[in-house]
């Protein structure tokens, strides 16, 4: 009796392994289809987590970044940054500002810069006497004659980085300040499942980037109008120059936020006022600049209401591809404008 038995019970024991291995099978095929379908799920959380990885370390840098460039020359501030599937790079001299103003009202002056180391003076009533250039290397003084819109004053500071040029009278009182700066500033990027997530930092707009998508302009540049309880019209510009030293890297990086000095340039009332801006990043981000100054004057302009209109409006061509200027209908204009610089250092 117990050797016939044998047999059957061998043939149990085999079913039920077979039964178990193939209960494991189909699980493991019921999980393989769960998780292929569930991973774009995972992929898109995912990428929504580095995002708003990358977007915290935007925000922390810009913080930094302020802290600094309000802080005196050679102080600053120092943070660890932990980055992980995210990169900060520098973005060098990628956003072009010319800025130019009379300080008086008794003349018209236009500055030109043929190259780093020419420029031009030309005026409507032949106040001006002489000017100076000051760069990074240093200031000099030159005489202005009536001949020198056409003749350019060749000087030995010349940089492509920055340069500022004020006009004197006989008195030797400024009438016309023109500045130009080419600012730098920071990108942090992420590899997302469908492409690269881009933020540009520069100059206290950004801009941002999905994969094969355009740019997408999330701020623009600081650019202030009010106006003030006397009646007259103030502007307000701030620019950020930040310049990078050594490679920043990956991992738990420690960078230094350091303030190079800040420079105010305009603090005064101002006439024929005009700046140009120009952003290389991409082609599309400068329009999308533009078009955000001039909302007000497009809104003017549709209603045809122009001659109430006061803030920014273009200089000559509507699309502001000449520069751009303020309207006061009439009220005085009072111009700020700073820079500050800061060095990022690891």
């Amino acid at each position: 009796m117990h050797r016939a038995d044998r047999p059957c019970r061998n043939e149990q024991a085999v079913s039920e392994v077979l039964g178990v291995i193939m209960l494991l099978a189909m699980v493991m095929t019921i999980m393989a289809g769960v998780i292929a379908f569930l991973q774009p799920y995972l992929t898109d959380f995912e990428d929504n987590v580095n995002w708003k990885s990358a977007n915290g370390i935007a925000d922390r840098l810009d913080d930094r970044l302020a802290v600094a460039g309000a802080s005196p020359e050679e102080v600053g501030v120092r943070t660890t940054f932990a980055i992980q599937s995210t990169e900060i790079q520098p973005l060098d001299f990628v956003e072009t500002w010319k800025i130019e103003a009379d300080l008086s009202p008794n003349d018209a002056i236009v500055v030109e810069r043929v190259d780093e180391s020419s420029f031009t003076v030309s005026m409507t009533n032949g106040t001006a006497r002489s000017a100076s250039i000051t760069t990074a290397l240093g200031t000099e003084t030159y005489v202005v004659g009536l001949a020198n819109a056409t003749e350019p004053i060749e000087h030995n500071v010349g940089s492509e980085h920055w340069s500022i040029i004020t006009v004197y009278d006989a008195d030797d009182q400024a009438i016309h300040r023109s500045v130009t700066w080419i600012l730098s500033g920071l990108e942090v990027s992420t590899e997302l499942g469908q492409g690269d997530h881009r933020i540009a930092m520069v100059n206290h707009g950004r801009a941002e980037r999905f994969g094969d998508d355009t740019w997408d302009l999330q701020q623009t540049p600081l650019v202030h109008l009010d106006t003030l309880v006397n009646g007259d019209v103030r502007l307000t510009m701030a620019l950020r120059d930040v310049t990078t030293t050594g490679s920043i890297g990956s991992g738990r990086v420690p960078l230094d936020f350091v303030s190079l000095g800040g420079l105010t340039v305009f603090s005064e009332e101002v006439w024929n006022l005009r700046f140009t801006m120009r952003n290389v990043i991409d082609q599309i981000v400068t329009p999308q600049i533009h078009d955000a100054w001039l909302s007000d004057y497009t809104l003017n302009r549709a209603a045809g209401t122009l001659d109430q209109h006061v803030g920014i409006s273009p200089w000559q061509r509507a699309s502001g591809t000449d520069g751009f200027t303020v309207q006061t209908a009439g009220a005085p204009l009072h111009f700020e404008l700073d820079v500050s610089r800061i060095e990022v250092r690891r």
